[in-house]
């Protein structure tokens, strides 16, 4: 079988993806990211001693949040980790009223102390992902990370190990992905709608107001005790997709705790959520049609399921309208025309991880009646692994809560009968999302945004980066609009937020090429540049992605 390359398709924007080869494996990944924290990052006295206890404790926490001591075990899940279990108040905007949470925190300690340079606390997406024992996956990868930082994470409220609400049961979350999301008949869409209705009147009768507390102003309070409770005055910061959200809401409340942050694959998360959900359909489109399509045709001697990008969408599309008149049981699931969209969105996000078992999945879906057990078993983990009643019980509660959505009804059948058209992978089931925040009650918490700048300083364009880098990667389907906070390079110099020629961070805390492009910041490339890279006398690298700026004294001699 022939070795199937991802690098022409991964269409990424950053040192994470732009410069992966053959010699630059696609596990560096993490340990790229964390380079970026580790390369910008000096050792100071103050970082090379650990304090223990309560550092900076968050000024409007009860002493006996504040005052506990966090009791480190090994982590059930991975012994290589410590875990704790952190108490919080409910509201962190009325600590001591109503019954308290509890938040499992997770640290890999610096197998280095005396190189020890600090905490780098990571987070997860979603919301609704864990990410408690992530700091495992990520010293690994990265062992000069795990040397010289504590590395640090947590379920944030909601989610997994910690308190957690209580929205569906499993059948519940089988019928709420049921029929077919592209079904625009009357029937079809009361039945969407009810669901939705549904959904959010039973989180609340099954979780009473703890659904209220689920947001991301609250989980940024809990981070900040988490710090106090390690014991440091500022924290190194890695979040993806989601988690940059959440970064940049922790960074705009505590600037004072941060000492450097990586974001990566940011979401516009100085606007709202409605907003960054918006733009999602359009671009998981795109990235499914100019880039998954082409890349299984390439490979149609392997997979046989076609052999140009039209022919394999004609035939995902055929396997799509099959699986709406005759849905296959697998498993305990039913597997229909919207489990097949969720499946392939999900494969979406990663090439390297992604694309691979989904062609797998899509050859054994075409000859379900004759997979092998293999296939079978395959068909089954493929469709187990995204989403879950858990996993809505948090996304939902933190969308809805986080920033206000249109109630308009009208508005969102009207929008999603056009997507659903335009942009029917993701477009299909807008309404079903949508109708979930019309219907859900209007937070009471005070309101609060991320700035454009959380961690900029006035100054010349190269100098006003001063502690925070950002990745972006290209046809990153979640990620669209990308925020203007941070340094993104947009798909085109002429694709913009805005529609004008330009990058929607061109005039913000980067500085652009002539181009359009946005340049990355100098301590982004974890290590050096292959030989045949070509930068060009101002810095610039040139490939097929667009330009990135680098220190030419890291390109390989």
């Amino acid at each position: 079988m022939p070795r199937l390359s991802m690098s022409r398709f991964s269409r990424c924007t950053s040192s994470v993806c732009a410069f992966r080869t053959a010699r630059w494996p696609a596990a560096a990944v993490s340990g790229v990211i964390a380079a970026a924290v580790a390369a910008a990052v000096a050792p100071t006295a103050a970082q090379a001693t650990h304090q223990p206890g309560p550092v900076g404790g968050p000024p409007s926490a009860a002493a006996r949040y504040a005052g506990q001591r966090l009791d480190w075990q090994p982590c059930a899940q991975a012994p290589t980790l410590e875990c704790a279990v952190m108490t919080v108040p409910r509201d962190w905007h009325h600590p001591g009223i109503g019954a308290d949470l509890s938040i499992e925190v997770s640290r890999h300690r610096a197998a280095d102390p005396a190189r020890r340079r600090g905490v780098l606390m990571m987070a997860a997406g979603g919301p609704g992902a864990s990410g408690l024992i992530r700091p495992a996956g990520f010293v690994k990868a990265s062992p000069a990370i795990g040397a010289a930082y504590d590395v640090v994470s947590f379920d944030q409220r909601g989610v997994g190990s910690s308190s957690h609400a209580t929205c569906q049961t499993d059948a519940e979350f089988q019928d709420f992905y049921a029929g077919d999301f592209r079904d625009r008949s009357p029937a079809a869409l009361q039945g969407v709608v009810n669901r939705s209705r549904q959904f959010a009147k039973d989180c609340q009768e099954r979780s009473g107001d703890l659904v209220k507390y689920l947001n991301t102003d609250q989980a940024v309070h809990d981070m900040d005790l988490f710090r106090a409770l390690l014991g440091v005055q500022k924290i190194s910061y890695y979040g993806p997709s989601y988690a940059t959200w959440l970064g940049a809401y922790y960074a705009t409340q505590f600037p004072q705790h941060v000492e450097h942050a990586v974001l990566d694959s940011n979401l516009a998360f100085d606007g709202t959520w409605q907003q960054a959900e918006l733009g999602q359909p359009m671009s998981f489109q795109r990235r499914f049609e100019q880039d998954f399509l082409p890349w299984i045709a390439t490979y149609d001697s392997v997979y046989h399921y076609g052999s140009t990008a039209a022919e394999a969408k004609a035939r995902w599309e055929a396997r799509r309208a099959s699986l709406h008149d005759h849905p296959i049981t697998v498993g305990s699931q039913t597997v229909g025309p919207n489990q097949l969209d969720n499946l392939t969105l999900q494969a979406l996000y990663n090439a390297d991880q992604g694309w691979r078992p989904l062609a797998s999945v899509l050859v054994a879906l075409d000859h379900w009646d004759t997979a092998t057990t293999a296939e079978r078993q395959l068909v089954q983990k493929a469709f187990s692994n995204y989403l879950s009643p858990g996993f809505n019980a948090t996304y939902f509660p933190v969308t809805c809560n986080d920033t206000p959505w249109n109630r308009d009804l009208g508005h969102w059948l009207r929008r999603s009968t056009e997507d659903t058209q335009k942009y029917p992978l993701v477009g299909a089931r807008e309404l079903a999302y949508a109708a979930t925040c019309v219907y859900w009650p209007k937070s009471d918490a005070p309101p609060t945004k991320a700035r454009q700048r959380p961690l900029m300083k006035p100054g010349p364009a190269r100098e006003r980066l001063q502690n925070a880098s950002a990745v972006h990667r290209q046809h990153r389907p979640a990620n669209h609009p990308p925020a203007t906070a941070v340094i993104t390079l947009p798909r085109s110099p002429t694709e913009s937020r805005t529609g004008r020629t330009g990058s929607p961070g061109c005039g913000g805390p980067a500085w652009c090429s002539p181009e359009g492009a946005v340049l990355q910041e100098r301590g982004l490339f974890g290590g050096p540049l292959e030989e045949e890279t070509p930068v060009r006398p101002d810095g610039l690298v040139a490939s097929e992605d667009g330009l990135t700026w680098v220190d030419p004294a890291r390109r390989r001699p």
